[in-house]
């Protein structure tokens, strides 16, 4: 079930994401042309705020964009109602904030402020 309220806000998670996204596979394809190992990434994540920031953003949009995308899911095919579906998207998104948050932590600001 999709109200106005979570229609929106998956909208609003999803132009969030396209430049994230974007910005992550620049990112990326900087990182492979250029040959950097998984160390010289790290070295240049750790401890940065902005890298926080910018893949924290990321992870809390992706996490709210699939907990709605599956409760939507789970309601059609399965035709899981009220509570259940209420529990089972607050227990996607949840979960999600927390493995995406740790891997943001690891990957920035585990190594301390530099």
């Amino acid at each position: 079930m999709l109200t106005l309220r979570l229609y929106f806000a998956q909208r609003l998670t999803a132009i969030i994401m396209a430049p994230l996204t974007l910005g992550h596979l620049v990112v990326m394809i900087y990182a492979v042309q250029d040959g950097l190992s998984v160390a010289e990434i790290l070295a240049r994540t750790r401890g940065s705020v902005t890298w926080f920031l910018f893949y924290g953003s990321f992870v809390l949009a992706v996490a709210v964009h699939a907990a709605i995308g599956l409760r939507v899911i789970i309601s059609e095919w399965l035709g899981v109602r009220g509570v259940m579906l209420s529990f089972f998207s607050w227990a996607v998104l949840v979960l999600l904030l927390f493995l995406g948050g740790r891997a943001v932590w690891m990957v920035t600001l585990a190594g301390g402020l530099q």
